[in-house]
């Protein structure tokens, strides 16, 4: 086996036989010799003393890909999650603290509780912080006392009792708080802003030469974090936008050539619009950042609207935020951005209803009736559904279990449904989009058969297959098909 150090995110690479590749997460040990160590609480506990094999060996991997050929490397691994014999930390050391970062998210809550309890009965840590108000509240705000019984109750209410903000990151400001506090395991829960943040942190920390644990706990709705096979609170949006689709139906099948409009969140990724599509069965037509359409023309938006509507009477459109802004007026456009640095967008929603309305009131052949709704807000601050709050236990607990045996740096994730520590520059590297040449984008297509919008007029260039047209790896796809023939993809 051989093993290498990566880059300033101190990545370090294991190499093996036939092609394996270990992207294992730092250890306090990397950094601060002759650590003690102790045997696990655990072992003691009554609870887990009848369960066979509970602790994880320590060669024990995940792959990142389970298709493989006979003939292929074996791939990356990651470390798999779970307690170990030895840990890093007596109880009585141990002063944990939990912070939440940027937008809400089902499920938040539940890793709180979880992450409190999880240290609490299985490991008899008592002394446990919650951070105010996201990053900045190391600095600027007090902390909440966390134990068992404060956390008893959350996970039945949407939000963060901690509060959140997106922002606020003030490194030297951070480790010097966790220093002057005695912290030394610090989760931090966020999406992938918020893990970069938890990255620098550790970095500072690793160069103080500090006794800390960091890990990270990854959050997004969008489902857009690498590597990881979902993100908690994913299930339940895709199961409360079902609510928003089903009264968008109602009132579209209730008039005639009705057209019902549901905009879901999805700013660069559009998991959610696929995912609520395929379980609803009621959406005509499903629009997603990843896939670029055109309104006007042979094989546009509203040539599709008016074939459906005459087929069926009625039709529902669902529409990821992030889709078609490319499309959006040049004078509503903006570059603004939110305190994570995030775009803000357009409201594409009110946008393509406003749009829709006008060309069947200029074509003069039917009257519509459309019914425009917007449920982004609700969705997110509902509590988790069963799996979420079954995920979010897992992901919680296995954090624990890590930064008690030393782990630091690192993320946890399910990767082929095995609990992984990953480490943070993976799931931070990019993001996890929809590919609309892959097999799950051509079972939405045969379910709502609508254009793929891949082909443009007279066929301006159609995707090989196993990989994306050109136009699509281009920033500004849409515009460079229209350079290529001359064509407006736009508009009239």
């Amino acid at each position: 086996m051989g093993l290498s150090s990566g880059d300033g995110t101190r990545m370090k690479v294991v190499t093996g036989d036939a092609g394996y590749v270990l992207e294992d997460v730092p250890h306090l040990s990397d950094y601060i010799a002759d650590l003690p160590t102790y045997p696990n609480p655990l072992r003691s506990n009554p609870a887990y003393a009848v369960v066979k094999q509970y602790f994880v060996h320590v060669d024990d991997t995940v792959p990142q890909k389970v298709v493989v050929h006979k003939d292929g490397p074996r791939g990356i691994h990651f470390r798999r999650a779970g307690p170990r014999q030895q840990v890093y930390f007596e109880t009585d050391e141990v002063h944990a603290c939990i912070v939440t970062c940027g937008g809400l998210c089902p499920g938040l809550n539940t890793v709180i509780r979880e992450i409190v309890c999880g240290l609490n009965y299985m490991y008899g840590v008592t002394k446990i912080l919650g951070i105010d108000g996201g990053y900045r509240g190391f600095y600027s705000k007090n902390t909440i006392t966390l134990n068992p019984k404060v956390v008893n109750d959350i996970h039945k209410r949407g939000g963060t009792i901690l509060g959140t903000s997106r922002g606020g990151h003030d490194t030297m400001k951070i480790v010097d708080s966790i220093q002057d506090r005695g912290i030394n395991q610090v989760y931090i829960i966020g999406g992938d802003g918020t893990q970069k943040g938890a990255s620098v942190i550790y970095e500072e920390i690793r160069q103080r030469g500090l006794k800390v644990a960091v890990a990270g706990i990854p959050k997004t709705i969008d489902n857009d974090i690498p590597v990881i096979d979902k993100s908690f609170g994913f299930d339940t949006a895709v199961e409360e936008a079902q609510r928003a689709i089903n009264a968008a139906h109602v009132e579209a099948e209730s008039v005639e050539n009705g057209i019902g409009v549901v905009k879901l969140m999805g700013r660069y990724s559009g998991f959610i619009a696929m995912y609520a599509t395929l379980a609803s069965r009621d959406v005509d037509c499903c629009l997603i950042p990843e896939s670029p359409f055109f309104l006007e023309g042979k094989g546009g938006l509203y040539e599709f609207i008016e074939k459906r509507l005459k087929e069926n009477g009625h039709m529902v459109i669902v529409i990821a935020e992030g889709a078609g802004q490319d499309l959006v007026a040049e004078s509503l456009q903006s570059n603004q951005q939110d305190a994570s640095g995030n775009r803000l967008l357009q409201d594409v929603g009110l946008w393509i209803s406003h749009k829709i309305r006008d060309h069947f009131a200029r074509q003069q052949k039917m009257g519509i009736t459309l019914k425009y709704i917007d449920p982004t807000y609700m969705i997110r601050a509902v509590p988790s559904n069963a799996s979420d709050n079954v995920n979010c236990t897992l992901l919680a607990q296995s954090a624990v279990h890590g930064a008690m045996a030393g782990f630091t740096g690192f993320t946890v994730g399910l990767v082929n449904t095995r609990h992984t520590y990953i480490p943070f520059n993976r799931v931070t590297e990019r993001q996890n989009k929809v590919v609309i040449t892959d097999r799950m984008w051509a079972r939405l297509l045969s379910s709502t058969n609508q254009p793929s919008f891949l082909v443009l007029k007279d066929g301006v260039e159609e995707a090989k297959e196993g990989e994306e047209p050109s136009f699509l790896r281009s920033k500004n796809g849409v515009e460079e098909a229209k350079e290529k023939k001359g064509l407006d993809v736009r508009e009239a």
